[in-house]
């Protein structure tokens, strides 16, 4: 090769290498004015360079008010808030913005697991009324017992509040204590409790002798990670004692993984479609049931109640839609769309709503949009008043599975 050959080589070596500089140096300079001076770059460019119209405005708007506003921002409040605030003008309350910490304490609820005293409660007319009290936790120890009632937190009047602000009051840091006060046996008593990390048993079961039949009896809690093993494990248990008739009990579950809940109806059906799941950015997929059913036959009675949602209704209805199991107790809480959570880059996420779930029959148990629904309507209504301290969808199954007219 002659050297003139090699010269012009070089050169045009030299000269593409100069594009390219010139062209990642244009990128950079092009992102920093349109992020900061984006009326300076023309709308072609704009584009190209820094994103849609939105983009651009938002991105103008909160360099405004770094720069502007009278005191400064902490790091990474600026981008909470208007992420925050975007989330919530969106009008779905299923859809969320989680903080850095707001995500790290999610994530934790994932596993399970809280800090409080140890109980699981349904409402009532004065406040909480304890379903049950787990073991070796701060609740048993102060001495709170299933059927009691906790009207007071710190002196806090819980008449008229949700399930879940009542909740936030009784939770709270691990060692700190907790003042309550308590009705139980046509008593008021005050108990102190210091709370602590508390492990929640996601599943819970128990054998029940109805006129001389076993039935046994399966509470699944959430539709966390690895919760299908915890139910199937139980299952077996049950069967092996020999139980001729099933409860699966779903109340107050609010849900949790679309996956968990298929491998947890898998329990009950054999093949055939569990779930279709439908989104503008999410591909339609049809969850069916897999591998061989624990319980395939044997007679099944699923409990509900309003605050059965989500995953809970999912498997509630494909068990409903393909005759499988009878609904007892009240309708579901009639939520039909289902949530994606997205972590970002600055530790948060996003949990947002990405489509809707269909049942096998292709009922959407939500209303129009995010707005609640209808829910599922249970087979056998059985209405749990207030101040009822004896179970009645429990009793009403147990008669229902053991053919007797009354169960104590």
């Amino acid at each position: 090769m002659s050297s003139r050959r090699v010269a012009l080589s070089l050169l045009v070596i030299i000269v593409a290498f100069g594009a390219l500089l010139a062209a990642i140096l244009a990128l950079i300079i092009g992102v920093w004015i349109g992020g900061r001076h984006g009326d300076l770059v023309p709308q072609p460019l704009r584009s190209a360079l820094v994103g849609s119209n939105d983009q651009i405005i938002v991105n103008e708007a909160l360099d405004v008010i770094d720069d502007t506003y009278y005191r400064k921002l902490a790091p990474g409040q600026l981008a909470d808030t208007a992420i925050a605030g975007a989330v919530k003008k969106l009008n779905d309350r299923f859809s969320t913005y989680f903080t850095p910490a707001e995500y790290k304490k999610f994530e934790e609820a994932q596993t399970s697991s809280f800090t409080g005293i140890g109980v699981s409660v349904d409402r009532s007319k004065r406040g909480l009324l304890i379903r049950s009290v787990y073991k070796e936790s701060p609740a048993k120890e102060a001495g709170i017992k299933v059927g009691d009632q906790i009207v007071e937190a710190n002196g806090r009047s819980l008449k008229g509040l949700t399930t879940e602000q009542s909740s936030q009051l009784v939770k709270g840091p691990a060692g700190t204590k907790v003042r309550l006060k308590i009705v139980g046996d046509g008593k008021e008593r005050t108990v102190v409790a210091t709370r602590r990390a508390v492990s929640v048993p996601v599943v819970a079961s128990l054998m029940k002798t109805v006129c001389g039949k076993k039935i046994g009896v399966v509470a699944l809690s959430s539709f966390t990670s690895g919760a299908h093993a915890e139910v199937y494990a139980a299952l077996q248990k049950l069967k092996k004692q020999g139980a001729q008739a099933y409860i699966f009990d779903l109340r107050n579950n609010g849900g949790g993984l679309v996956d968990e809940a298929q491998l947890v109806a898998s329990a009950f059906l054999a093949n055939g479609p569990i779930v279709t799941t439908r989104g503008r950015n999410v591909r339609t997929r049809t969850l069916n049931a897999v591998g061989n059913p624990i319980i395939p036959k044997a007679p099944l009675v699923v409990l509900t109640n309003a605050g059965s949602a989500s995953a809970s209704e999912l498997v509630a209805g494909a068990l409903q839609d393909r005759g499988r199991a009878t609904l007892v107790g009240e309708k579901t809480f009639g939520k039909g769309v289902f949530q994606q959570v997205i972590e970002l880059s600055n530790g948060g996420a996003l949990d947002l709503t990405a489509g809707q779930y269909f049942t096998p029959k292709g009922r959407n148990l939500g209303g129009r949009g995010v707005s609640q629904g209808a829910g599922l309507k249970p087979d056998l209504l059985v209405k749990q008043p207030d101040q009822a301290t004896k179970d009645l969808a429990l009793r009403a199954a147990l008669a229902k599975l053991g053919g007797c007219a009354n169960v104590n």
